[in-house]
């Protein structure tokens, strides 16, 4: 933990609400004053006095010696003559002229931080929020609503602590909904909560009281809630991993948790929880929950978040983990933020090292580690099953497959079945009596790695080390082998790096617009957990943990969801597509080695893996141009589609009478994306200036195949809010076509703000 973070905490928490727009403009600094005079033996009382010293010393800069006991945080009074106190950068220059001061310096730390995704998107400097950060800007989300369609939350939490809070926003229609359950309780953090069970009950039948509370029992809700808007909470960690200060991306954000997943969700809860969340008064909704690509009016969250978006709500939703498949992405309605997954430059690493000494580098987040140096037995599960088994099934580590005789003392290695890693191998491996395991990848899952809390010392490697190490088994008469203990390490490059679990497009159901729409951190996020619960979610698992790492496209969703809160706190007046727009055409194409980023096979990755790009929350809030949509966009939309008059009634206030003129490709989306080109062809897009009077200038990068033209090549804006329109024609290049997509990039820029948005075209 930076103690630069945990300073920031403290600060926090003795503010009232009258102060924080003062503290946007403030940091905090050491005034180091030297030596004590008192000596070694001080007293209570002169220590006292030292404490005196500073208030009045800093009260004479600052006009009142309770302004100074209020900024004030630390008094170092034994042995460092100082104080540490959150400053404007005009009175620590002041404090720093004076005779009695030795020096005046940022309070600047290099601990490890629990929320590392982010530093890793430039909201702060090792542990040091910068003047230009978003969090500053946007006063770190104060007072908007996020809410979160998911499992519920753990309400002891210390991420949904309220301190530093001042009351509840007036506009706040909801409810605690804790009338079954009044050990569950809201505060001016956690300012609501719901349960929805009705959907689940009228397929499963008659439920127990235990549904009904929102109390999440099974961490998901608590993980993506407290990620999106969770309090400063120093010291959390996972097992002392990646130790630091917990916080969500609007940390001081009111939260409020709507339980429609038990853990599964069923379409008729997760409509009422949209229609509540709507009704209460929430800024932001966090889903990171769906299904199959379906029609939009078969889809309950393209119906829920529809009316979410049309009462101003910005909507955030996870693409899914069926990747690196092409077309599976979800959520592909056109009027919520889709969010796909990516690493982050932390990695929690360990090597399995072989009785050949070869040595491969692996993940894991496992509490336990093995006694150093020594030696197991290795042995494959396949190896290890019982006599009416086939090996086929024992080399999963499947329930009832594994022979403990065989098992017991050894270091277990089994095969990862399909293409998402999970801790299920790791309980089996642990009910059977290994020491240690080592889960190795398939072919589906490459090179992807992931850092679990397993229930024994483990290792997660890749395809081809698993293949080294089974290779080796079969190879001698004793195979042995060491699993070593964790270590983390930070700045890892390259990074970002597309998760093999995310969902890539094309979207299948409107191939015209382009999902997911951005990436964001989603693998080994440290967030709140439940208690209720142990970190695998193993019945086998009694461990407790208040912070877990977990991985998934729900782990990236609430990133953005918390950087939509932010931006909803500065831009009051944005819509939720130019809020979407922001996010989109200012995000990067580049990993942190100013290379392409790229996915998990190492292959660089295309706009079907990540969209617009990875998000820059920082360029976000001052995108330059914005694609805006209104609901009549959304309604031309479905005209488009072919809805009916009857159809898009459902949608609307009443009905609506579509235009003949519209065409589907002609969409205000901030990327364009043609999945049919067959010569040539025109597409219209519009954007709204919210900056400074400019002049952009359009440059291209066009994709393999295709020529492209932007008519005009200058756009000139004299207001805020004007709007100017243009044209993109696109035209094969004939012998160059291929017949597959190809990928490229339109940019608007008048030298200070850079416009992106990507190009996809399959010309045919």
């Amino acid at each position: 933990m930076s103690l630069s973070v945990h300073l920031l905490v403290l600060v926090l928490l003795s503010l009232t609400p009258h102060q924080t727009p003062a503290f946007a403009a403030k940091k905090s600094y050491v005034v180091y004053l030297g030596s004590h005079s008192h000596g070694r033996d001080a007293s209570l009382a002169d220590l006292s006095r030292v404490t005196e010293s500073h208030h009045e010393f800093l009260g004479s800069f600052l006009g009142s010696r309770d302004d100074a006991e209020e900024a004030i945080f630390y008094s170092y009074t034994r042995h460092i003559n100082g104080f540490a106190a959150t400053l404007e950068d005009e009175v620590a220059a002041q404090i720093a002229k004076h005779p009695r001061v030795v020096s005046v310096f940022l309070n600047q730390g290099k601990k490890l931080h629990t929320t590392r995704s982010w530093e890793f998107l430039g909201l702060e400097q090792d542990g040091v929020i910068p003047s230009e950060s978003i969090w500053k800007k946007a006063q770190f989300g104060e007072d908007v609503i996020i809410g979160n369609l998911d499992t519920g939350a753990w309400p002891e939490s210390k991420s949904f602590s309220d301190q530093g809070l001042g009351p509840i926003p007036p506009k706040w229609k909801g409810i605690c909904q804790n009338d079954k359950d009044p050990h569950f309780r809201c505060n001016r953090k956690l300012i609501g909560a719901r349960y929805f069970n009705k959907g689940l009950a009228a397929v499963a039948g008659p439920l127990n009281a235990s549904f009904d509370t929102p109390r999440d029992n099974y961490g998901h809700g608590s993980h993506t809630l407290s990620t999106a808007g969770g309090n400063f909470v120093a010291g959390a960690s996972v097992y002392g991993y990646g130790r630091g200060t917990a916080k969500g991306g609007s940390p001081k954000a009111r939260v409020a948790a709507y339980k429609v997943c038990w853990p599964g969700c069923f379409d008729a809860d997760i409509l009422a929880g949209f229609d509540a969340a709507i009704h209460d008064g929430v800024d932001v909704l966090s889903v990171s929950l769906g299904d199959y690509p379906s029609p939009l009016f078969k889809n309950s969250n393209a119906i829920g978040s529809f009316h979410a978006v049309k009462n101003g709500i910005v909507v955030v939703c996870s693409a899914g983990n069926s990747g690196p498949s092409d077309g599976t992405v979800v959520n592909i309605s056109p009027w919520v933020i889709t969010v796909a997954a990516s690493t982050m430059d932390r990695d929690f690493s360990n090597y399995v090292v072989i009785g050949d000494h070869r040595r491969f580098k692996g993940a894991s987040l496992s509490p336990k580690s093995l006694p150093g140096g020594k030696f197991y037995k290795l042995i494959s599960a396949a190896d290890a099953r019982l006599s009416h088994v086939s090996a086929h099934e024992a080399k999963f580590c499947k329930d009832g497959t594994l022979d403990p005789r065989k098992v017991k003392g050894n270091i277990l290695v089994c095969l990862l079945e399909g293409e998402y890693a999970t801790v299920y191998e790791g309980a089996q491996a642990f009910l059977a009596g290994a020491v240690g395991m080592v889960l190795a990848n398939s072919i589906l899952s490459g090179n992807e790695i992931l850092a679990d809390p397993h229930l024994l010392p483990a290792s997660h490697v890749n395809y081809d080390d698993g293949a080294a190490i089974f290779s080796y088994i079969k190879s001698t008469k004793f195979p042995t082998a060491h699993i070593t203990r964790v270590v983390t390490h930070l700045g890892v490059k390259p990074s970002p790096l597309m998760a093999a679990f995310s969902s890539r497009g094309p979207n299948t159901i409107t191939p015209e617009i382009l999902k997911p729409d951005i990436t964001a951190p989603g693998v080994s996020v440290i967030a709140a957990y439940t208690e209720a619960a142990g970190p695998t979610n193993e019945e086998v698992d009694k461990r407790r943990v208040p912070f877990n790492a977990d991985s998934g496209t729900s782990m990236s969703c609430p990133h953005v969801s918390g950087v939509a809160g932010l931006l909803k706190t500065l831009h009051p007046e944005w819509s939720p597509a130019a809020i979407r727009s922001a996010i989109m055409t200012s995000a990067t194409i580049q990993d942190n080695a100013m290379e392409s980023i790229i996915n998990a096979s190492y292959y660089k990755a295309t706009p079907f893996s990540y969209g617009a790009g990875h998000i820059q929350p920082n360029r976000a809030m001052d995108p330059g141009l914005v694609y805006d949509l209104g609901i009549k966009d959304y309604l031309n939309f479905l005209c488009s589609l072919g809805y009916n008059a009857t159809q898009i009634s459902l949608f609307s206030d009443g009905a609506y009478n579509c235009s003949k003129r519209i065409g589907l490709l002609d969409f205000n989306y901030p990327s364009i994306t043609v999945p049919k080109l067959l010569g040539s062809i025109t597409v219209t897009r519009t954007v709204k200036n919210v900056g400074l009077p400019g002049t952009y200038r359009a440059s291209i990068l066009e994709p393999n195949g295709v020529s492209v033209l932007v008519k005009p090549a200058y756009l000139k804006f004299k207001k805020i809010n004007e709007k100017k329109s243009f044209k993109v024609v696109l035209k094969a290049k004939g012998a160059s076509v291929t017949g597959d997509y190809s990928f490229g990039e339109l940019i608007w820029s008048d030298t200070e703000h850079y416009v992106r948005s990507p190009i996809v075209v399959k010309a045919i």
